[in-house]
C-alpha cells in the first residue's frame, strides 16, 4: 500500500530539513587555508582539536590550529579519523618545556603525533614584548630562559622526529629571531611565521617573510590595517586584501623557499592594538634600534591609511561583533580561495 498523505508530507519534511541542515553545514566556498582558534575570540567556540576541526570545516576551512584537552588513545584516534574523514590538516597548539622539565613538552608531541596532526605551533612569549618588559635586564632574562626552553624541545623534536614552529609573537625582531633559528632551528625545530606580528616590532612585512621563510614549519595568514595616534600607531587585522599588506608576495616568498608549509588564518576581530613607539618604555628592550627602523615603520604607517575606518567591536553590542566577526572570516576564506588560490 502506499504512503498516506500525512505519512508522504512528513517524509518531505525530513527530507527538506535534512537538505536544509546539509547546506548549512557545506559553505558556499571552501579553501585549503586553515583557521586558528583566535578568529573567533567573540564566538568562543570549543579549541579542542575534535569540536574545532567541525567548526571551522563548516565555515570552509581546510584545516585548523587546535589544542588536545585530552592524551586518551580513544580520543586521539577520533580526532585523526574525523580529520581524514573531513580531509583537513591539524596542527597542534603546544608550550614549550617549562623549568628545566621537558616532560609535559615530550607528551604533547607523543599525543599530537597519535592525533594525526603535521606539526605544532609554540611561543617563547604569551604577551607582547614592549607591554612585558620594562626593561633590559628582564628581556635579558627572558631571552636567557626562551634559550634553555628552545634546546630541551630540539631534542625532544628531533629524538621523537616530529616538527615544530616557534611563532614571531611580538618578542623576537627579525634579527634576533634569525640567529635564534641558526642556533636552535633544524629539521623538526623551525618558525611559525606570523605575517604580521613583527609590524608592532617596526620590521617590514616582507622583509619579515624573507628572512624567516627558509625555517618554515607552519604560518599565521593576515591582512593588516595601521593608522598614527598621538603615541606611535594603530595596528589591526582586517579581512584578507583589505589591508596593505602584499599577500600574494609574501605567499611566493615562504612557498618558494618552503612548498609544503599549510597556512592558517589569524583573524583577530579586536580594537586595534595600540603600538607606542614614540614612548620610552617601547625602546626599553631594545637599545639602539630606534632612528632607522622607526623612520621606515612610520613612513609605512603614513604610506597606507586605513581603506575603511577600523572598526571598535569593544563598543559593539555582542550580536553586532558577532556577526562582524563572522563576516571578517567568510572575506577572508572566499579571498583565500579566489585570489591567493588556497
Amino acid at each position: 500500500m502506499g504512503r498516506s498523505t500525512t505519512e508522504s508530507e512528513a517524509v518531505t519534511r525530513r527530507a527538506f530539513l535534512a537538505a536544509t541542515a546539509a547546506a548549512a553545514a557545506e559553505p558556499a566556498v571552501r579553501t585549503r587555508m586553515g583557521l586558528s582558534p583566535d578568529c573567533f575570540i567573540i564566538a568562543k567556540p570549543s579549541r579542542h582539536a575534535l569540536d574545532y576541526l567541525q567548526y571551522a570545516w563548516e565555515r570552509g576551512a581546510g584545516g585548523v590550529q587546535a589544542t588536545l584537552p585530552s592524551a586518551d588513545p580513544a580520543y586521539l584516534r577520533q580526532v585523526r579519523e574525523h580529520a581524514e574523514k573531513l580531509g583537513m590538516y591539524l596542527e597542534i597548539a603546544a608550550s614549550l618545556p617549562k623549568g628545566g622539565d621537558a616532560t609535559e613538552f615530550e607528551a604533547a608531541v607523543r599525543s599530537a603525533k597519535e592525533a594525526g596532526a603535521r606539526c605544532l605551533r609554540v611561543t617563547c612569549l604569551s604577551g607582547r614584548r614592549y607591554e612585558t618588559f620594562s626593561s633590559l635586564d628582564q628581556w635579558k632574562a627572558f631571552v636567557a630562559e626562551s634559550q634553555k626552553r628552545l634546546e630541551q624541545a630540539a631534542r625532544v623534536l628531533e629524538r621523537l622526529r616530529f616538527p615544530a614552529g616557534v611563532e614571531n609573537h611580538k618578542d623576537w625582531t627579525i634579527e634576533e629571531m634569525v640567529p635564534l633559528l641558526d642556533r636552535y632551528g633544524s629539521e623538526w625545530l623551525g618558525v611559525c611565521i606570523d605575517w604580521g606580528n613583527n609590524i608592532a616590532l617596526l620590521d617590514d612585512p616582507l622583509d619579515t617573510a624573507a628572512a624567516l621563510a627558509p625555517f618554515a614549519v607552519n604560518s599565521h595568514i593576515k591582512d593588516m590595517a595601521v593608522e598614527e595616534y598621538e603615541d606611535g600607531f594603530l595596528l589591526a587585522e582586517v579581512p584578507l586584501g583589505e589591508g596593505f599588506l602584499d599577500l600574494p608576495r609574501i605567499l611566493g616568498v615562504i612557498r618558494k623557499a618552503r612548498p609544503h608549509v599549510r597556512f592558517s588564518l589569524d583573524m583577530l576581530t579586536r580594537d586595534p592594538l595600540r603600538i607606542p613607539c614614540l614612548t620610552e618604555k617601547y625602546w626599553a628592550t631594545m637599545p639602539g634600534r630606534a632612528a632607522p627602523s622607526l623612520a621606515k615603520a612610520l613612513r609605512s604607517v603614513r604610506g597606507n591609511k586605513p581603506r575603511k575606518p577600523i572598526p571598535r567591536p569593544s563598543v559593539m553590542a555582542h550580536q553586532e561583533a558577532l556577526e562582524l566577526e563572522q563576516r571578517n572570516v567568510r572575506a577572508s576564506v572566499q579571498y583565500a580561495a579566489q585570489v591567493l588560490g588556497l
